[in-house]
């Protein structure tokens, strides 16, 4: 074997390999099981036991001079391909920051965040209960007789135990009567639950927020101001127009539904009003005598008037949303217009 001519051979190459590929391949070629080296310190054992020394030497010393350019060349092709790196990705390290974006609140949580705070300003207390109600508070405290369409197993999530998830905040006031002597003024937010289809205008889980105000000498003209007040407030528009029309509640006599004038064409007809010019926002009415009784409210000395608001839908008309399903996608290209 000329050792010698292999070592040229194998110096070449090392030099010529221009990435780790082709070095590796250059190394098992040398260097590998069945490497030219390795061949050679197996051969050993034909040459005569004289030569065997000095012949074995100078392998070794191949071995590790191959090895040696290897490892330098492994490390030049390292720093080519680092220094190449950074001429392709190089940093200006005078561009300005990146800003880290801020959290903020859902457009539903700021909605109701809004209409809690006009309520509050007008010396309403905020009051919260539990969403899993039993069927008292639910339906029987507020005058819903067994028979009533609101009862049943398609309008209304039942538990195994007999409870409910509750289909209105109305419970919450049936809570406060129940704890608390008149005056009462209060307002009631939270998440309420029906069996609605998932749609445009529809969800099975959606907020509600409303309120109940008991005194002395309250009238329906009471419960009209406030809403009226409570519109012109929350849309910002002081000559927003609002309707009263009969309605029917279990828990309210007289009973209204509220609309207002639409707050994006203004009463002209567009695609959000169904070219109507009204939109429906709640519905209202003055407690009935049956609620105040059940909670040992004297209904002679003592009226009320009680109102609900539908929170989503306020928020979509506030914000021109017209997909209720838009607010519960968690898509932060849309979430983010409301920071």
């Amino acid at each position: 074997m000329d050792l010698k001519s292999l070592l040229d051979d194998a110096r070449g190459e090392i030099a010529r390999a221009a990435d780790a590929r082709a070095l590796d391949q250059a190394r098992v070629k040398y260097l590998g099981k069945k490497g030219s080296i390795t061949a050679a310190l197996k051969s050993l054992g034909a040459m005569p036991a004289s030569e065997r020394p000095a012949a074995g030497a100078a392998i070794n010393e191949a071995k590790v001079a191959l090895q040696t350019l290897i490892d330098a060349r492994e490390a030049a092709l390292k720093s080519e391909q680092l220094k190449s790196a950074l001429d392709s990705e190089r940093i200006d390290v005078t561009l300005p920051g990146r800003k880290q974006s801020a959290g903020a609140l859902h457009p539903v949580t700021q909605a109701l965040d809004r209409m809690e705070a006009i309520f509050s300003g007008a010396g309403y207390a905020v009051v919260e209960g539990p969403e899993i109600e039993d069927d008292y508070h639910n339906f029987a405290a507020l005058n819903i007789p067994a028979h009533h369409p609101a009862r049943a197993m398609h309008d209304t999530f039942y538990l195994s135990d007999g409870n409910v998830l509750r289909t209105h905040t109305s419970p919450v006031q049936v809570r406060v009567m129940e704890s608390q002597a008149p005056p009462i003024r209060v307002v009631c937010p939270g998440r309420v639950y029906r069996r609605d289809d998932f749609d445009a205008t529809h969800s099975p889980m959606f907020h509600q927020l409303e309120g109940l105000v008991i005194d002395e000498g309250i009238t329906f003209a009471h419960l009209k101001g406030t809403v009226v007040e409570f519109l012109h407030r929350f849309f910002e528009q002081d000559d927003l127009g609002v309707r009263f029309r009969p309605s029917y509640f279990p828990f309210t006599e007289p009973s209204a539904e509220v609309d207002v004038e639409c707050v994006h064409c203004r009463g002209s007809g567009c695609r959000s009003c169904g070219q109507s010019g009204w939109l429906e926002v709640m519905g209202c009415g003055m407690v009935h005598p049956n609620v105040l009784e059940m909670s040992k409210i004297d209904s002679e000395r003592y009226t009320g008037f009680a109102f609900g608001f539908g929170v989503d839908r306020l928020a979509m008309l506030l914000y021109a949303v017209e997909d209720l399903r838009l607010f519960f996608d968690n898509d932060l290209r849309f979430l983010k217009q409301f920071v």
